[in-house]
C-alpha cells in the first residue's frame, strides 16, 4: 500500500491567522508543511522571508518542506537550517553548480530537493539523481498560487519514475501546482510520492476534511 504524503501549502493560508492555520494543519492527517520562499527576481512574486519562517516553524510540529523559488539559493543554506527547515529545495534553474548545492545542503543535515520549472527537461537531472532526496515537478508555472494544472505533468512524472529505478536511486517525487481531488489519484498512479496542495485546501470550507480526504483517496 502506498501512503502518499500531503504537504499543505502555506502561501495559500490567511497570513492575518497563520498561527490558527498552523494549527489546523498541526492537527490534520496532513504530513509536511510545504513552505515557499519567494524573492521576486526568480519568480514574479515575493511571499515572505526569514522572521515569517520562523514563526511558522515555531508552532509547526510537522516535516518543514522549504521551496526556494530564489536567485543563489547558496547564500542562504545555512540559514534555512537554522530557522528549522528539514528539506531545502533549490530550483535547477537558479544554480550553476548544483551538485556542490546539493552537498551543501546536505552538510547542514537537510535533505536535499531540486525544483523543475515546466519547460524544464527531466534528464538533466540524470548526472546528480543519486545525490538528490526529492524532485519538485513544478505542475504550473512558479510564482503564484491557484494556477491551473499542467497537464504534461504526468508523463513527466512518469520519466522521471523511469530515471529514479535506471539509477537505483532513492528519490522521492513531489508535485507542487494545481494538485486538487480532481488530479491526485492520477498523479500517484503516475509515480508521486508527496502533493502540495494550496488553495485547495486553505480556501476549502473545511481545510481538515479536505486534508482527509485527499491523504484516503492517495492510499493506493
Amino acid at each position: 500500500m502506498k501512503n502518499t504524503l500531503i504537504a499543505p501549502s502555506v502561501l495559500a493560508a490567511d497570513f492575518a491567522n497563520l498561527q490558527r492555520d498552523i494549527e489546523m494543519v498541526n492537527s490534520s492527517a496532513a504530513d509536511w508543511f510545504h513552505i515557499d520562499i519567494m524573492d521576486g527576481v526568480f519568480v514574479p512574486n515575493i511571499s515572505f522571508g526569514m522572521p515569517v519562517l520562523e514563526a511558522i516553524t515555531k508552532h509547526a510540529k510537522k516535516t518543514i518542506d522549504v521551496h526556494l523559488m530564489i536567485v543563489d539559493p547558496d547564500r542562504y543554506i545555512k540559514t534555512f537550517k537554522d530557522l528549522g527547515a528539514d528539506i531545502l529545495t533549490v530550483h535547477y534553474e537558479a544554480c550553476t553548480h548544483l551538485h556542490r548545492t546539493l552537498q551543501a545542503i546536505k552538510a547542514e543535515g537537510m535533505k536535499a530537493g531540486v525544483a523543475l520549472n515546466p519547460h524544464t527537461n527531466i534528464d538533466l537531472l540524470e548526472d546528480v539523481i543519486n545525490d538528490i532526496d526529492m524532485v519538485c515537478l513544478m505542475s504550473v508555472n512558479p510564482g503564484f498560487g491557484g494556477q491551473s494544472f499542467i497537464e504534461n505533468t504526468y508523463s513527466k512524472i512518469e520519466k522521471l519514475k523511469a530515471l529514479i529505478n535506471k539509477k537505483g536511486a532513492t528519490t522521492i517525487i513531489e508535485i507542487d501546482g494545481g494538485v486538487t481531488n480532481k488530479n491526485a489519484v492520477q498523479l500517484v498512479q503516475a509515480g508521486a510520492d508527496v502533493l502540495v496542495a494550496g488553495n485547495y485546501v486553505f480556501k476549502a470550507e473545511n481545510p481538515t476534511q479536505t486534508i482527509e480526504d485527499l491523504k484516503k483517496m492517495t492510499t493506493i
